[in-house]
């Protein structure tokens, strides 16, 4: 049998008991995972191991799809109306909204981020999102197309059957419902891998996806590690959907094997390098806070991190001394403290791979105008850093670094900075700040990217889609639009009184 993680927080902002199985949760229940092999979860403010989890294999995916494709037979999909569906997930919202504190206590045990920023950001978003899709459930329709009236033509949305979902460690929670919210409102069963780094909430949702009532076989989790369940899940025959969030290198791959396969459906959100523009016209302050904001929150792993700040030649010099203020004021430290907004990196590879970015960057000529060093003794945090005198191909610039690094980039006018933003791979999200909104919406037009934000940064609902241009990736999260991720739309031809 798995063994049951229980942990005793006593923090000056949450105090509380968990306990729960760490199996993979198939068909319902909670299993050792085929080879009975775990993998440790480890703390990123200390590198000490904090539990271990079952490890999946392909096997067990193999397994999980078993017990989703009988779910969608008898139990879910067109079995289940639309109606009961939504109550089942505004249900789940209410659990999450029950267990809260506990939830965003894991989110910072095992990712390292803030509590308050967990429990105050992701979980609200979190929540309003199965909110969200709860409403939909029931208003997945098709239309009524007319052609003759020798005929009746007609669609249906019917769900696609078995889905896989792979979801990153930066949002380990959030993008847990962003990726089962809109499949389930739709009527599909799932196959989910959490990463091998952050299982715990994921594992923690499935006692309360029990609890819910959901039945058994619809949500199926599978720890593991990419090149083993991931693969697994994107290879397998029997999935014919699969939703990835995470790297580009690695988005690749599994857009190679759902090819290779079944030539499943996908949808890929991916990395980024997102441009944040300063206007001479700016409110200073403002772009400030929102510029910090946009490349320090979540330690700067986030996939729209605002992390090449372009700043107009007027305002330059008195953008960077107020932002290097702003910079040195953040609170690096334990997540559990109330006054913490930056927490460790996520792993020592993590560490690892942006402290070989700050060395890249140092040995290509650009300046290090603050941090670039570790911060602290102990664990993977590393100091808010800004980078300045770059040039257009260091790797600083064009590639995604997922930590507390930016690089601030002076320009000349509209037709420089557009120029400049626009000379990337990606094309996830770009923000412009700036008095003028004429200006503001003319540039956001121009810019390549699939999120615009106008003096304001990382903001993100429930209701608005979100996803990328460019190798940022295709399909969108949130908002209706998730929805047509997973419905395959039937066209119906019925003769009404056509004679042969």
């Amino acid at each position: 049998m798995p063994t049951v993680f229980t942990h005793e927080f006593n923090t000056p902002v949450y105090k509380g008991k968990v306990s729960f199985n760490t199996g993979l949760f198939i068909n319902g229940q909670f299993v050792d995972g085929s080879d009975r092999t775990t993998i440790d979860v480890v703390n990123p403010t200390n590198g000490e191991v904090i539990t271990s989890v079952s490890e999946g294999t392909p096997k067990d995916v193999d397994l999980a799809v078993d017990a989703a494709e009988r779910a969608f037979e008898t139990t879910w999909g067109l079995n289940c109306p639309g109606n009961k569906r939504g109550l089942l997930l505004n249900k789940l919202a209410s659990l999450m909204e029950e267990h809260t504190e506990e939830l965003a206590a894991l989110e910072a045990l095992d990712n390292g981020k803030a509590f308050n920023m967990a429990r105050n950001g992701d979980l609200v978003l979190a929540i309003d999102c199965i909110r969200y899709y709860a409403g939909w459930s029931d208003k997945i329709t098709g239309r009524v197309i007319e052609t003759s009236e020798d005929k009746f033509n007609y669609t249906r949305h019917e769900p696609i059957g078995v889905v896989g979902q792979i979801i990153p460690w930066n949002f380990p929670l959030l993008m847990f419902v962003w990726k089962i919210g809109p499949a389930l409102a739709t009527g599909n069963t799932i196959v989910l891998k959490p990463s091998e780094f952050t299982p715990l909430t994921a594992i923690r949702m499935c006692q309360l996806v029990q609890e819910a009532g959901f039945p058994a076989g619809v949500l199926n989790v599978v720890t593991g590690y990419g090149n083993t369940v991931g693969n697994a899940i994107a290879s397998h025959m029997r999935i014919h959907k699969v939703a990835f969030t995470g790297s580009t290198l690695v988005g690749r791959k599994v857009m190679e094997a759902a090819a290779k396969s079944n030539l499943k459906n996908i949808t890929l959100e991916l990395g980024g390098k997102s441009p944040n523009i300063i206007f001479d016209d700016a409110d200073l302050e403002q772009a400030v806070n929102w510029a910090a904001f946009g490349i320090y929150f979540n330690h700067g792993q986030c996939c729209c991190a605002g992390s090449r700040i372009f700043v107009q030649e007027g305002v330059y010099d008195e953008f960077l001394k107020r932002f290097t203020e702003k910079s040195r004021s953040i609170k690096v430290g334990d997540p559990f403290a109330p006054d913490t907004f930056q927490g460790p990196q996520v792993s020592q590879i993590q560490y690892d791979r942006i402290m070989g970015y700050i060395d890249s960057g140092k040995k290509e000529g650009a300046k290090v105008h603050i941090g670039g060093e570790r911060h602290g003794s102990d664990g993977y945090y590393i100091q808010p850093t800004i980078f300045t005198d770059s040039n257009p191909d260091m790797r600083i610039v064009q590639e995604e670094i997922f930590g507390p690094v930016s690089v601030v980039i002076k320009f000349k006018d509209e037709e420089d900075v557009v120029r400049q933003a626009n000379d990337t791979l990606y094309g996830l999200a770009a923000a412009v700040f700036t008095k003028d909104m004429s200006r503001a919406i003319t540039t956001a037009h121009k810019l390549k990217a699939g999120t615009l934000w106008v003096n304001c940064y990382n903001q993100l609902n429930s209701n608005v889609p979100f996803g990328g241009f460019k190798q940022s990736g295709m399909g969108r999260e949130c908002g209706e639009y998730a929805l047509n991720n997973y419905t395959e739309v039937k066209a119906v031809h019925v003769n009404l009184r056509m004679k042969m």
